[in-house]
């Protein structure tokens, strides 16, 4: 009888990277398509005036916009009167500070804008800011 001999095998130093490259291929096309969708926004014709810039700060400002139809968004996303006034609400109780300005179209409704206004100072924002575009700028 032959004593049992061990074979010794020898270990595999290489990296298999064929499943890391499928990985890396599935989530390059998942962003090719979604990247576009993350660039749209509200389309809104800012008044043009001679007005000096907002220093920016390192803290993230709330922009809500009102287009010409009296609608409301915040951050890009349609929202009713109501449900922004919740949002911007519970933003402000947990960040006091943080900057609310408003974005209205040219075109829209002066009552609409101002009405957007009161409503976010009912949610508790200490002042409301008005974005326009320079004069030069199309």
């Amino acid at each position: 009888m032959e004593p049992y001999r061990k074979r010794h095998k020898k270990l595999m130093s290489e990296i298999n990277v064929v499943p890391y490259i499928d990985v890396m291929l599935v989530l390059l096309i998942i962003f090719m398509i979604t990247a576009p969708l993350l660039s749209q926004g509200v389309k809104v014709d800012l008044p043009k005036a001679a007005s000096k810039p907002v220093e920016s700060q390192d803290q993230e400002t709330l922009v809500v916009t009102v287009d010409r139809e009296g609608r409301y968004y915040l951050d890009d996303r349609r929202i009713s009167s109501e449900e922004l006034h919740r949002k911007v609400a519970a933003i402000l109780r947990l960040r006091p500070q943080t900057p609310v300005l408003i974005r209205g179209d040219r075109t829209a409704n002066y009552g609409e804008v101002v009405k957007a206004m009161t409503l976010l100072q009912s949610a508790g924002a200490p002042s409301v800011g008005l974005l326009t575009e320079p004069p030069g700028k199309p």
